[in-house]
């Protein structure tokens, strides 16, 4: 059977026109690249009791594992996403893809925790390359409108796939063993490698303009790894210890020695006019919340089910497969969804579901519910997802230029990651500070800090449906000239 027909069940059949077999396997290769990157984020969760009770590690370690990666890839990708659009987009993604590969095959083969956490860091930095290069070929070769809305919608399922089915695929190899968490990434990134080799482009790129803004990438990469460490430290030094203080302090320091450096450089590594604009904005601040929350639940989530109720990591696993397969099914349709009713309306009706599942979970208790608790909490995360991050995605990157998608890029994965790892230190220093007698009063508390940040982000999307009628009535209203 031809390569076109088989993969043409997943990508749509034309930019402008037809598209060719080797197109295809380019979109093809980008998205099995961003499912690996998304599935590293989770795809640990369900193995870390198996990890902490093989190598030794406390709670607070223990997040380490996650938050390394998140280190990584949170610091780096304004970096990465500038990378790409100064040195060519196709090589920085051949470049990250190879050191991801190897950087995953040291993961599984350590035996000490502090390498395990530094071979997720590498991962994280990788990742910070890849994906910026590879969204940023994607909007730079379909057209704004439909077509660049069908492409992403696939891209970003693709994401959202990796990381709500890293759990149930985590679940899977943990009962093997939790290295093979880490192994498993290995042979799939070799094969994508050799095939981007052939079927990525070769064509000569427009690039940005060619300049080297190196204070800005030393502050803006200092600041970000700053911030994400010294929220991911603050549980266990003290919020207002010496260390974490200075840490903040230091990363507002870098921060605006940054913001001043970008205002007079000749060739900024971010162009600040770029935030000016709402949708834009809303977006960023949307990933925060949405990929932040759910980073914290997971983590409160796998303590509950393996160390409270003693579930197996299989067990574990199917009680996330609800939202994984939602999100595995639904997401390639929502560039129709967006073309139809907008990004607005999808990312309000995602909000809403997102602050109901976490809602569902607040009923946690020594017995649940499969039908009444786990599974319709596990559906509407997975609503959330579906209509969100694609949403979000085609948001952030609608109306910009060719050579600033991998900025505008890099921008919405750092928001994501660094959103994440605040979050998942917020959460882990309120379910491991809790006093209470009973353990289910900690999780219900930090269970809370998720669902209070969907309810901030149901008000922001709020603001954009507002936003996005009153573009609309301006549109309609606008006078329309008749030919001289």
């Amino acid at each position: 059977m031809r390569l076109h027909v088989l993969l043409g069940l997943m990508i749509p059949s034309s930019t402008e026109g037809r598209w060719d077999a080797r197109l295809w396997a380019a979109l093809a290769v980008l998205c099995a690249v961003v499912f690996l990157d998304a599935l590293d984020v989770s795809m640990v969760g369900v193995a870390l009791p198996s990890i902490q009770a093989d190598l030794g590690l406390s709670t607070d370690s223990l997040q380490w594992v996650v938050s390394g990666y998140v280190l990584g890839y949170g610091g780096l990708l304004l970096l990465g996403g500038r990378t790409a659009d100064l040195l060519g987009r196709r090589r920085v993604f051949l470049v990250a893809l190879a050191v991801f590969a190897v950087a995953s095959l040291l993961g599984g083969l350590v035996n000490d925790g502090t390498l395990l956490i530094a071979a997720r860091f590498v991962k994280g930095i990788s990742a910070a390359f890849t994906a910026p290069a590879a969204l940023s070929i994607i909007t730079t070769t379909f057209a704004e409108g439909p077509a660049r809305n069908r492409a992403l919608s696939i891209f970003t399922a693709s994401g959202a796939s990796g990381f709500s089915l890293g759990l149930v695929i985590s679940g899977l190899l943990t009962e093997l063993g939790w290295r093979w968490t880490f192994l498993m990434p290995v042979p799939v990134a070799v094969i994508a490698l050799v095939a981007a080799l052939r079927f990525l482009p070769k064509r000569p790129e427009e690039r940005a303009e060619s300049g080297h803004d190196l204070v800005g990438a030393v502050t803006i990469t200092a600041s970000m790894l700053l911030l994400v460490f010294a929220v991911v430290e603050a549980p266990e030094a003290g919020w207002g210890s010496l260390r974490t203080v200075g840490s903040l302090l230091a990363a507002a320091a870098l921060l605006a020695a940054f913001v001043v450096t970008e205002r007079r450089v000749r060739h900024p590594l971010v162009r600040l006019g770029i935030l000016r604009s709402g949708p834009i904005v809303r977006a960023n601040l949307g990933l925060v919340i949405l990929f932040g929350s759910y980073v914290g639940f997971q983590f409160v989530a796998m303590q509950y089910f393996q160390n409270f109720l003693h579930w197996s990591p299989l067990e574990t696993a199917l009680a996330f497969l609800p939202a994984g397969l939602l999100v595995a099914v639904t997401s390639t349709k929502m560039g129709d969804l967006a073309d139809r009713f907008g990004t607005a309306r999808l990312i309000v009706i995602g909000s809403a579901a997102l602050a109901a599942g976490y809602a569902f979970f607040l009923r946690v208790d020594g017995a649940p519910d499969l039908a009444t608790l786990v599974i319709p909490g596990m559906v509407l995360l997975g609503v959330a997802f579906a209509l969100s991050f694609p949403s979000l995605n085609i948001q952030a990157t609608n109306g910009v230029a060719d050579d600033e998608q991998g900025l505008a890029s890099g921008l919405l994965n750092t928001s994501g990651q660094v959103g994440g790892a605040v979050v998942l230190a917020v959460v882990t220093a309120v379910l491991t500070s809790s006093t209470s007698a009973d353990p289910l009063d900690g999780f219900r508390a930090a269970i809370a800090v998720s669902g209070i940040l969907a309810l901030a982000g149901l008000v922001i999307a709020l603001t954009g449906l507002r936003g996005a009628r009153t573009a609309a009535a301006e549109r309609k209203e606008e006078p329309v000239l008749e030919p001289v």
